[in-house]
């Protein structure tokens, strides 16, 4: 209040004339003319009080691949209990007769010989618990068999091959009240809310539908016999429940697509993060450039060692020079012991003058020898006359025989 007071004040200094649309007013001279602590407004950068840490960009690649390594990776548990469910109740429907075989031996196993058991015995009850054991394992085994494959498609068709322990480690975090009451109170949170709401009504009115298509034939149960009736509504539930499944697998697709879309905002980075992380993948941009720096110098210092072996060094005259040395008894034709450009072109004729190389200018043949030919490398066969006359008389000027050297 104090400061608008002021600065209220300072406009009622100026003389009401100028106050309107006078053209002698300035606005910018009144602003100028403001108080020294309202004018160090005009200097704050608004950018300070914006976000930095907001998670805007996509996860990259390794991020990724390390939250897979801990087991964080997007996956629907609609889609496998869904797919395990279905091919329960179709193998049930297929195994059917197997399961009423089975049934029907059990049965008569007991009942035929209960006269017979001696239940006083415990090897008399053992045998009898094992074989009750046997029986219920043989005609399960197929059904846990079918879960646990169309278990492991469901996920493998979403997240592929992946073991690891690393979310069985306790996570105290996990216990954290105010974590839990977010949880509670999240889209998360209201979406599952909604898909179990989904999942009552479509399963009300798939069996509602399927129970008022076989109406009539329920009226004809009241002449069957007991055997007949069973069997009818066994079939008739395992269909509404296979049905059940199948359009069940509506609301997995969409979980599916809410789950995505929940994983990738999660693991949105930073724009910060991701310059982290580039630089512990390629490595800190200063350290890099002074190791090439360092890389250069060495490469440098090798060059210049090499310069006083030459024979010659051709000359742009003042941008570039390259050293030319001839061995016939190593290499059978010239080859470039060193070569650069400005500073360096300087410090190899530097060298050059301390050791007593002799120095040629030849601007055509010098250029041509440092586009073509690198450190090291022979002179291209192009190019060889040109060498060989400058060699020749360089070594003529200095009374040299290389066949001799």
């Amino acid at each position: 209040m104090v400061k608008r007071t002021r600065a209220s004040s300072q406009l009622n200094s100026v003389p009401k004339r100028r106050r309107g649309l006078s053209p002698s007013f300035s606005w910018n001279s009144f602003w100028k003319a403001r108080p020294t602590y309202l004018r160090g407004l005009h200097a704050i950068d608004l950018q300070l009080f914006a976000d930095n840490d907001e998670k805007t960009e996509k996860a990259t690649p390794k991020k990724r691949q390390d939250l897979r390594k801990k087991g964080q990776v997007m996956q629907s548990r609609e889609l496998p209990a869904n797919l395990i469910l279905l091919a329960i109740f179709i193998s049930m429907k297929a195994l059917g007769n197997f399961i009423y075989q089975e049934c029907k031996t059990v049965f008569q196993f007991f009942v035929s010989g209960a006269s017979s058991y001696d239940l006083s015995s415990s090897s008399e009850i053992m045998r009898l618990a094992t074989f009750a054991v046997l029986e219920i394992a043989k005609m399960s085994a197929p059904f846990f068999v079918i879960a646990m494959i169309m278990g492991a498609l469901g996920s493998y068709v979403q997240i592929g091959f992946l073991f690891t322990a690393e979310p069985l480690k306790p996570k105290f975090s996990n216990l954290n009240p105010l974590k839990g009451l977010k949880r509670i109170f999240s889209t998360r949170s209201l979406f599952e809310l909604i898909k179990s709401i989904a999942k009552v009504i479509l399963i009300f009115m798939v069996a509602w539908k399927s129970i008022q298509a076989e109406f009539t034939n329920m009226m004809k149960l009241m002449d069957m016999d007991i055997g007949p009736i069973t069997v009818y509504i066994l079939n008739t539930a395992l269909d509404i429940a296979i049905k059940i499944c199948f359009s069940m697998l509506a609301i997995s697709a969409v979980d599916y697509f809410f789950q995505r879309l929940r994983h990738e905002k999660d693991i949105r980075m930073t724009k910060q993060e991701i310059k982290e992380e580039y630089k512990q993948m390629e490595g800190n941009p200063e350290i890099k450039s002074k190791i090439k720096q360092k890389q250069r110098e060495i490469s440098m210092r090798r060059m210049l060692q090499e310069v006083p072996k030459a024979d010659v060094v051709i000359t742009n005259p003042t941008h570039l020079a390259i050293a030319i040395k001839y061995e016939p008894q190593k290499k059978s034709a010239p080859y470039v012991v060193a070569k650069g450009a400005d500073f360096m072109a300087q410090r190899i004729k530097e060298v050059a003058k301390e050791n007593q190389i002799y120095t040629m200018e030849n601007k055509p043949l010098a250029q041509a020898l440092y586009k073509t030919v690198d450190v090291g490398d022979a002179v291209p066969p192009e190019l060889y006359k040109a060498v060989a006359e400058v060699l020749a008389f360089v070594y003529k000027l200095e009374g040299k025989n290389p066949n001799e050297q």
